[in-house]
Parts: C-alpha cells; structure tokens; sequence
C-alpha cells in the first residue's frame, strides 16, 4: 500500500469494497435489523431511496472506527436522491451512501493512531483530501480544491449516514463536553458559512444582505450576526422561513420575494428595508434571479458572495455589475474552517441548535428524507441520530 492509500484518497475508500461485500444487501419491508447491524440510507440511480445493510469495517493504518451518533440531511442529499446529480461532475451511477453532516463517538482506533481513544467525541470533516507535499491544494492550505479528495456522500463515495463508519484519524475533530454530538454534526453547514463569510470579507458593522433562509442561509445568519453585521435583511420566497429567521435573530430585517416582481423591483424593496446602503450581499440560494436581485441591491463598490449552488450555466448583468464595481465571488465546500466552528459553538457565539427541526432514528431514515425534500413540512434541519 502506498503513502497516499493509508490517508482516504480514492482507492483506499474505493465504493466497490462495500457494494461487492458478500454482507451487502437492500432492506426489505419487514426486516429484522440488529442494534449492532450497520445499516445506511443509500440512494441510487433510479431515484430510489433505502436502507441496507454493509459490512462493519475494521480500522486499518491511520484510520478510526466511529460510531455516527448524529447525522443532518442536506439539500444535497435530497438533490442525489430526486435528480441522480449535481452539475456533471458528481452523477449517481450506482447504490451510494448519503450523509456528511456527522458527529460521532471513537469505537476502534487503527495502527498508528495516537490522539484518539474509544469514547472520545468528534465532528466528522466529511471532505478527505490527499494530504500529499506534492499536491498544491493541499500543501498551500487549500485542501477543498484538492483534484484526488474523497467527499463522502459524493458519488461514487458513500457517506456518514450510517451506524458504523471509517475515518482517516487526522480528519476528526474533538468536540467538547457542552458541544452536543447534534451541534457537532451542524459543524459541516456551519463550516460552509463561515467559509463564506471569511471568503467575502464581512467585517464588524457591514450592512448586510442573505438571500435564501433556507439551512445555509440561517446558519449564514447566525454567524453574521456573531461577526458584527448591521443591519442584516434576510430575503426568502417563503413567510414561515422569514418567521424562523426572526425567532433566531429578532434584530434580522426580512423580505418576502414576490414571484410576480422583477430582480430590480425586488431589489428597490430590499434597499428601503435595509435603510442604509448595502456593502455585501450572501447568496444561498444559487438562482439566477435571486443572484440578480442581490447584484441590484448593492451600492458601488460592494461584494456580492455566492455560497449557493445553481445551475451550470447563468447570465450576469454584466454592465451594471462593471459600471457599479462590484464585485462578485464564489466558494466551493470549505477548508480549515471546523476548528473555528467548534470554538465558536462551543463559547456561546453562534447557538445553532434551533436549526434542528425533526429527529428520527437511524431505522427511519428514509421517512426522515420524505420530511427532507417535502417543503410542506416546515423542516429546517432533519436529523438522524443513532
């Protein structure tokens, strides 16, 4: 085994261990399911979603057995599962795993292993990079822009939604006592908003715009709140979602997107609500026409950041946005940004626990997903916990 197999790149990790095991099968209606059977919610590419059953692993060099105790479903998970897909890069083409948004407890540690023990509790940083001198993303710190990462829940890589799972040991990080394993596993939204909040350069009193009040646009929320934005206006197409942005952060200033105005009536609206002009702009939804409004809500000179994912290809109003200076940037995934997640839970700065809207058992987690992908349910945040 090479130095790069022993720290989760492709081969190491490689789908195909699992999904050619003798121990691998589909959950039926009626089975029986042992406390110790590792099971896990797998989607496929027939847009089905359901329970199986995989081998337990062991630990080998550098790597961690954990017992995943907590699990969030991401907008992602529910895209695999709806559309097969997300761009052309990441295509469903068989049975996968989905999950990772994880938290969990050490049970086995593997050769080599030295910070961890069992019992210990640890965020899972889901995105697995090569970790090798001779890779530039990971040797300048940029390690989500590594070309052989492993992202679990990916396809082809199957994810953290499941009671027994493997790690690369230096991918964990120690939760403390009063950090819940739930708030643990929304350290991985978390991260993606303070990624994007250190990617846009908000700074203290930066009059601020979210688009989306969705999952990633309320923890977006709440930590611009933690980093001194004023005012903030937060926008969404839905009340309920507005409401539940005003319960977390009553300061928030909240607009209802009409689907019957255009991006500049919109963007009128957001101005006036906003009363002072505004600096930055942070997209969570990834629309082009929510993009747009953003773009028009901006005073010369400002920063439209764009956290959300859309679809492959969109026009920009590119006179205005040249005329007008703004500038407009992206971000993809995150890195080194859980330790900071961790502290700042863990010190009272940003309380995410509000965020979690449903809990289901492991058992149930094809109903949890039902919840997911139905807006009808009011979720915010659909957790599985083991």
């Amino acid at each position: 085994m090479s130095p790069t197999e022993v720290h989760g790149n492709p081969e190491t990790y490689n789908p195909r261990k699992v999904l050619d095991h003798p121990d691998f099968q589909i959950v039926k209606e009626g089975d029986k399911l042992s406390p110790e059977a590792n099971i896990a919610a797998f989607y496929n590419q027939n847009k089905e979603i359901h329970l199986v059953k995989k081998p337990k692993p062991k630990p080998g060099p550098g790597q961690v057995l954990l017992h995943v105790r907590a699990t969030g479903i991401c907008g992602s998970d529910v895209h695999f599962w709806k559309h097969g897909r997300i761009g052309d890069s990441m295509v469903v083409r068989d049975e996968c795993g989905s999950g990772h948004e994880s938290a969990g407890e050490v049970v086995e540690i593997g050769e080599g292993v030295s910070q961890w023990k069992p019992g210990d509790r640890v965020a899972i940083e889901a995105g697995v990079p090569c970790s090798q001198p001779a890779c530039d993303a990971c040797r300048t710190g940029r390690y989500n822009a590594c070309p052989d990462v492993v992202f679990f829940s990916t396809p082809p890589y199957h994810g953290t939604l499941t009671r027994w799972h493997l790690h690369p040991a230096q991918w964990l990080h120690r939760l403390p006592d009063n950090v819940s394993f739930e708030e643990g596993s929304l350290c991985e939204p978390l991260a993606v908003a303070l990624a994007g909040i250190e990617r846009s350069g908000l700074r203290l009193g930066d009059p601020l715009l979210i688009c989306g009040a969705g999952p990633i646009g309320l923890v977006t929320l709440l930590s611009a709140r933690a980093a001194g934005a004023e005012p903030i206006v937060i926008t969404d197409l839905f009340q309920s979602r507005l409401d539940f942005a005003k319960q977390l952060v009553p300061g928030v200033r909240t607009v209802l997107i009409s689907r019957n105005k255009n991006p500049k009536e919109q963007s009128e609206i957001i101005k006036k609500t906003a009363g002072t002009p505004l600096t930055v702009a942070l997209e969570c939804t990834g629309v082009e026409s929510s993009i747009h409004t953003a773009i028009y809500s901006m005073v010369f000179g400002a920063k439209v950041f764009i956290i959300g994912v859309g679809k492959s290809e969109q026009s920009f109003p590119f006179m205005h946005l040249s005329a007008n200076e703004i500038d407009v940037s992206f971000e993809y995934r995150y890195a080194n940004q859980y330790p900071k997640a961790i502290r700042l839970v863990a010190g009272g700065l940003i309380n995410i626990k509000p965020l979690v809207t449903h809990r289901f058992s492991l058992e149930d987690a094809v109903a949890a997903f039902h919840v997911a992908a139905d807006p009808a349910q009011g979720a915010i945040k659909v957790q599985i916990q083991d």
